[in-house]
């Protein structure tokens, strides 16, 4: 089972903020050896919420959802991420249901961007994503713009 939070940045606590980091570290930087900037700035944006998954007590998942304008034109979900060791069992489906639920919930009947990887092409697409871009590639890493139109 599985324990969803959504906050503002403002809302986190250090140690929620601490833990979000370094998931996103640990499967961005360190398992896809990519190093990029990770602290963007994004994430402290007014409007901007962190999406986290707990089981039990420990941080397994996280998004960011980030309002119209900031990353794209439309609403975006960005920094999908789960745990290595929480994967096999359909926690990324639920992450990006959980997202989209939420954007639902604080931006309703808006279209959503993302810039997926491209190997998660199909798995972007089972929750109603479809390619709007040529592949291109963003820090070492092909990547591809979708959208989900509400």
């Amino acid at each position: 089972m599985i324990n969803w939070v959504s906050l503002p940045f403002s809302q986190l606590t250090t140690t929620q903020l601490y833990e979000m980091l370094r998931l996103r570290v640990d499967v961005f930087v360190v398992e896809q050896a990519c190093p990029y900037p990770e602290l963007d700035g994004k994430d402290t944006l007014e409007g901007v919420y962190h999406l986290l998954g707990y089981q039990d007590g420990k941080l397994v998942a996280c998004a960011r959802l980030l309002p119209a304008g900031t990353t794209y034109d439309h609403v975006s979900i960005g920094r999908v991420v789960t745990k290595q060791s929480a994967r096999g069992d359909g926690l990324g489906h639920q992450l990006l249901e959980q997202a989209l639920q939420h954007c639902q919930q604080l931006w309703p009947n808006q279209t959503i961007d993302i810039g997926a990887q491209e190997h998660l092409r199909a798995f972007y697409a089972r929750h109603g994503f479809e390619a709007i871009s040529e592949s291109y590639l963003e820090d070492g890493i092909p990547h591809v713009d979708m959208r989900r139109v509400s």
